[in-house]
Order: C-alpha cells, then sequence, then structure tokens
C-alpha cells in the first residue's frame, strides 16, 4: 500500500511538472495578432492582421480525420523537415479550415518573408498571406472534436443571425493548446465577415 502511494505521488508530481512547464511555454510563443473591436455576450468582432502561413490540405472531411495528419505534416516542415534542415518556431494558434477538403495552417513567425523560408521537403506544403480581415469569434473549453466543433459553429451562426450580423461561409477551427496540455484549454471557432460589414456597423 505504501509503494503504490508512493508511485501515485510521483505520477501526479511529473503530470504536474508536465502541465506547469506547458502553459509557461504557452507564454512565450508569438500569436496570430488581432484586436477586439466589438463584444458581444457569447462572441467577439475582432480584426486580424494579414500573416504568412504555411498549409497543407488534406482531402479528407471532418476534424478528427484530418487534425492529426496534417498537424504532424506541418510539424515535420517546422521541426527542420526542409531543405536547410532549419527549425522554425511554433506559434498560435493552429487554424484550419471548415471544408469538406480541410485546410491546416501554421503562421509563419513575422521575423520571416516568404522568400526566406527554407524549401519544404513534402511538396504538398504550401505558403500563402492571409490577408487582413474581420472575423467573428466564439470560444470554448476542453479538447475539440467533430461533434463540439459543429456544436460551436452553430452557436455562432445563430448569434450572428440573431444580431443581424453577414458572415461568409469561410469557417475556421482555431486551436490554443497541445493534446497533453489539460488546464485552461481554448479553442475557437471563427467566420469571416461579409466585406461590408465595418461600413454598415456602428463600432
Amino acid at each position: 500500500m505504501k509503494i503504490l502511494l508512493i508511485v501515485l505521488v510521483l505520477i501526479l508530481t511529473v503530470f504536474l511538472i508536465i502541465q506547469f512547464f506547458a502553459m509557461k511555454s504557452q507564454n512565450n510563443i508569438e500569436t496570430y495578432p488581432y484586436k477586439v473591436d466589438r463584444k458581444y455576450d457569447n462572441f467577439e468582432i475582432r480584426s486580424y492582421e494579414a500573416s504568412l502561413f504555411t498549409s497543407v490540405k488534406i482531402p479528407v472531411k471532418g476534424y478528427t480525420n484530418a487534425s492529426s495528419k496534417g498537424f504532424s505534416i506541418l510539424a515535420g516542415y517546422i521541426f527542420g523537415g526542409n531543405d536547410k534542415n532549419e527549425k522554425i518556431a511554433m506559434t498560435s494558434p493552429v487554424a484550419m479550415s471548415l471544408e469538406d477538403s480541410m485546410t491546416m495552417m501554421f503562421m509563419v513567425p513575422k521575423k520571416f518573408k516568404k522568400e526566406d523560408l527554407p524549401k519544404p521537403n513534402q511538396s504538398q506544403i504550401e505558403f500563402h498571406e492571409q490577408p487582413a480581415k474581420t472575423v467573428a469569434a466564439i470560444s470554448f473549453g476542453g479538447w475539440a472534436n467533430d461533434e463540439t466543433i459543429e456544436n460551436y459553429k452553430r452557436k455562432l451562426k445563430d448569434a450572428l443571425d440573431f444580431e443581424g450580423i453577414a458572415y461568409t461561409n469561410q469557417f475556421y477551427f482555431l486551436g490554443y493548446n497541445p493534446p497533453y496540455e489539460v488546464f485552461n484549454r481554448k479553442n475557437e471557432i471563427i467566420v469571416e465577415l461579409e466585406s461590408n460589414f465595418s461600413e454598415n456597423s456602428n463600432l
């Protein structure tokens, strides 16, 4: 019994240490820059800056099927899978378009220009500039799956419809935490608003 208690205490200690360093590392990660234009009860309107992304298209439907494959391809690139064997810092959040053919994206750190990036070893990786955009965003905790993503996508659409805010069909999932991080997990669904939103709004 005493040995079992010691083992459990050691396991708990290791777990807490891992969680502490996971949360601490999140504070040092470069994030996709935006400003909040307006807050509503359960969503907010944001303006995102133009940013460069690495991306890979995964020809399957659904977050569960596409996320692990897309992440492994892009992570391979930033961890040295390129013609210079160069490591590139991880950024946050990991983004995924919510379409029939899903695209996963990592933001490129701001210090890089497109022409300075090493060439990926895997040909399906592409670089593209996301233009400045206005979006609506809804947040939720826990671990994301297809059901929760669809649920919050529907909640966001209902909230926007209620407020009379016109939006496009460009929905994205944003994930902020590695799978092993347990505390303070954050996920978001965002959707691009119609281009005339700022002209017709009272922000």
